[in-house]
């Protein structure tokens, strides 16, 4: 099929929905292009799924199978109506009128299946408070004065109760689809499907009021038709090819203006189906359902901010690990081994047990990246720190100094334990690579810049003795 089917099918069905209202009712040209414009958008949509073949088809033929069914239906009941002359409701027709909802429903939740990342509590608990938001009017006005009408019979009350119940079915998996993350934008293609399901609801509410009140909508069947030509037209544009794609991630948390917007006036729904009740008639307020549908609601945005609060707290923990690891090696960073130390020396300040201080240098590290490139050396430098850590003890502390150095805290054991702790590192050392260190004993005074450079002092002494050594400070014993 052409690129541009999509806009050459809207440009030519467009104007059919727009000026079929103004067909005279009743007539045998408007029965005929009312099921004729649903059998051919139908029959083109079926052509174009094979044809075009696009990701996720049972989702597609659940949406065809929904259209046709309504086109079924319109047949058969022109069927009884004019050839039969059975007037008759509840009918075969409203069979499969009521079928289109729940396979619609089913395609729709295909989209919003394939276009979730993980579980998307966020946008299931944002989609419900729509919904439930929306329900409530829903009750309130349509489904509560429907079943309070005189019906012929039990199955006449249960069909006229079915629509609207699908109407808010299909409010609920609407919603889901507008709250699922993705792309910052929807693709075209989902933002037709999400107009045709709207425009059918506006439609079908329209049904409601007219058999409530007795008023007219004469364009009715138009939005019905521009249904179908809409999910048609989603088909055939190029953008179904990834209509259910998750897409580039998109923070659902985050709560942007639009999504506040929508959310702050559905949370409203509840209290303004209050006030329109009271002016129209006190004494028929039903307080019931507005009751129940606020307190849902009011537990819906709690949930809502339980969940926004997660994701902050989240969000610090995760910061607060960036801003005390080191991002390659993934231990402690200079900042935190600062800390460390001062940690440890303002307890053995307590306690007087002693603090020994202590650098690492890779030797020759520059040699080893040019001779096997830094991604190599990236590694080396990662697999040594987790060699290193592996064999230190648990309460001691090793970090990324800075570059191919690292540090070390080791607390509790005078400096000659420490000694022989940090001498064992040498021979685990990956790749076959070696290092100098320069250890330090506190001298219960001295405060942490100068252990540190002591600890320096030592570490260059190694270097200058032949690297692969660990020296002590303020003392000729050699490790080596």
């Amino acid at each position: 099929m052409p690129r541009r089917a999509w806009s050459w099918w809207l440009a030519l069905s467009v104007p059919v929905a727009l000026c079929y209202p103004w067909l005279p009712s009743g007539s045998l040209i408007a029965g005929i292009g009312f099921e004729g414009v649903g059998a051919i958008a139908c029959l083109v949509m079926m052509v174009a799924i094979r044809r075009l073949r696009p990701p996720n088809p049972r989702m597609w033929w659940l949406l065809a199978a929904g259209n046709a069914a309504s086109v079924v239906g319109d047949l058969v009941y022109d069927y009884l109506l004019n050839v039969a002359h059975v007037d008759a409701y509840p009918s075969v027709a409203d069979i499969f009128y009521l079928l289109s909802y729940p396979v619609t429903v089913g395609g729709l939740g295909l989209l919003v299946r394939g276009r979730t990342r993980g579980r998307d509590r966020v946008g299931l608990v944002d989609a419900a408070i729509i919904s439930t938001a929306l329900a409530l009017p829903a009750w309130t006005f349509v489904i509560r004065p429907i079943s309070a009408m005189d019906h012929q019979g039990l199955g006449d009350q249960l069909v006229s109760l079915a629509y609207p119940i699908f109407d808010v079915l299909l409010v609920v998996m609407t919603a889901r689809l507008v709250m699922t993350p993705g792309a910052r934008r929807l693709p075209f293609a989902t933002l037709m499907l999400i107009v045709a399901q709207v425009t059918r609801l506006v439609s079908d509410v329209a049904f409601s009021a007219t058999s409530i009140t007795g008023a007219d909508f004469p364009w009715l069947d138009g939005g019905w038709i521009l249904t179908y030509l809409l999910t048609t037209a989603a088909v055939l544009h190029p953008s179904a090819a990834r209509i259910g794609e998750p897409g580039p991630h998109r923070d659902a948390g985050v709560l942007s203006t639009p999504r506040l917007t929508l959310l702050a006036a559905a949370s409203l729904l509840a209290p303004v189906v209050l006030a329109v009740q009271g002016l129209r008639d006190r004494r028929e307020i039903d307080w019931l359902a507005v009751a129940a549908g606020s307190t849902v609601l009011f537990l819906l945005v709690v949930a809502r901010m339980k969940l926004l609060l997660d994701r902050v707290q989240g969000q610090a923990r995760q910061l607060d690990q960036l801003a005390h690891l080191d991002g390659l090696t993934g231990v402690p960073n200079r900042r935190s081994w600062d800390e460390a130390l001062s940690r440890e020396l303002a307890r053995a300040r307590r306690s007087g047990e002693p603090v020994v201080a202590g650098l690492l240098d890779l030797d020759f590290f520059k040699r080893f990246n040019d001779a096997y490139g830094h991604q190599a050396g990236d590694l080396l430098l990662k697999e040594a720190a987790a060699t290193w850590r592996a064999l230190l003890r648990d309460p001691d502390v090793l970090a990324r100094y800075g570059g191919e150095e690292f540090g070390v805290v080791i607390a509790g054991l005078p400096a000659e334990e420490a000694l022989t702790i940090v001498s064992r590192l040498r021979p685990a050392t990956p790749r076959g690579q070696t290092f100098s260190a320069g250890l330090a004993e506190w001298d219960g005074t001295e405060p942490a810049d100068e252990l540190v450079r002591r600890a320096d002092e030592a570490l260059y002494q190694a270097k200058a003795a032949g690297r692969d050594r660990v020296l002590l400070a303020k003392n000729v014993t050699l490790a080596g």
